[in-house]
């Protein structure tokens, strides 16, 4: 395989085939988590939203929405499922009472952690195989994919948020 890696001026074979490891790489690192939420009755967007819920305990209803960029009909659906299995309990927000805080019971936080267990074991084994130093240099690439308008409040978000892993 050519040096895909080249710099900013990538040729379009160099960046079909960057494209091409994003789609292999996400496919691998979905595949773990997605055996265990198959046998539970969860999919992918049940996943997303125990990861930030628990990255995040008394998030709002809002925020969810925020990050996940869904419609309130689709996460409606998932919290529902979280909630009725004992995954995800609510509390009403103190200033304000309409408000819905999400928390991760302790069942769904053992979950969670089921769930980032072999995501994080993928990532310290590739960064293990890679030079020690570009972890940074491979954080800022993947910043850089974010679109420019949403960059700063995921790296915010990241930065803030109150766990520092499952």
């Amino acid at each position: 395989m050519a040096d895909i890696i080249s710099g900013a001026n990538l040729s379009d074979e160099d960046a079909v085939a960057l494209v091409e490891l994003m789609f292999f790489a996400y496919r691998d690192f979905v595949a773990d988590p997605d055996g265990i939420l198959e046998g539970l009755g969860f999919g992918r967007a049940h996943h997303r939203v125990l990861h930030f819920v628990g990255r995040d305990p008394g998030m709002t209803v809002a925020q969810l929405l925020d990050i996940l960029r869904i419609t309130k009909q689709s996460l409606s659906r998932v919290l529902k499922d979280l909630i009725e299995k004992g995954y995800i309990y609510q509390k009403a927000g103190e200033e304000d009472r309409r408000q819905r805080l999400l928390h991760l019971s302790e069942k769904g936080e053992a979950l969670w952690k089921d769930l980032a267990a072999p995501q994080m074991r993928r990532f310290r084994r590739a960064m293990t195989e890679l030079e020690q130093g570009n972890a940074q240099l491979y954080r800022a690439l993947l910043l850089q994919m974010i679109n420019p308008e949403n960059r700063e409040a995921a790296d915010a978000w990241i930065s803030r948020a109150r766990r520092k892993a499952p």
